[in-house]
């Protein structure tokens, strides 16, 4: 399976896109206010370190425990859809499916004399007015 990982591009859907955060997105000193270049310098590098080392970190602690529990959730609501929706789902068309037949005949008994007389009272009227 790692042999099919893209391990340049690790967000080949742009999923997190959003989540990008280098130092030219969140600092940027406009022309005319400017810090000593060490300090601007220095201050990239302690930010670019701080953040790679602080998710590096984070990811060898939590990443692969994290990846687990999305699977299994993942794993539970297939499991969900494939053995109690969808049947469920099935159920509900089939009742539905009934309940159409029998609403069916009750409008064509009640309303289709209703609508046929209505429809034929009106094409008189429209006769007579000619």
């Amino acid at each position: 399976m790692a042999g099919q990982l893209d391990m340049a591009n690790r967000d080949p859907n742009g999923l997190n896109i959003e989540a990008k955060a280098e130092f030219e997105d969140l600092l940027g000193e406009p022309d005319g206010t400017h810090s000593i270049d060490c300090v601007w310098k220095n201050s990239y590098n302690c930010f670019t370190c701080g953040k790679n080392c602080c998710y590096k970190f984070m990811t060898t602690l939590c990443g692969i425990f994290i990846a687990l529990y999305w699977g299994c959730e993942f794993a539970m609501i297939t499991f969900e859809q494939v053995w109690c929706v969808t049947p469920n789902l099935k159920i509900l068309f089939i009742y539905c499916g009934w309940y159409k037949k029998c609403f069916s005949a009750v409008v064509g008994c009640c309303l289709a004399p209703l609508c046929e007389s209505c429809a034929l009272l009106f094409s008189q009227i429209t006769i007579n007015k000619k």
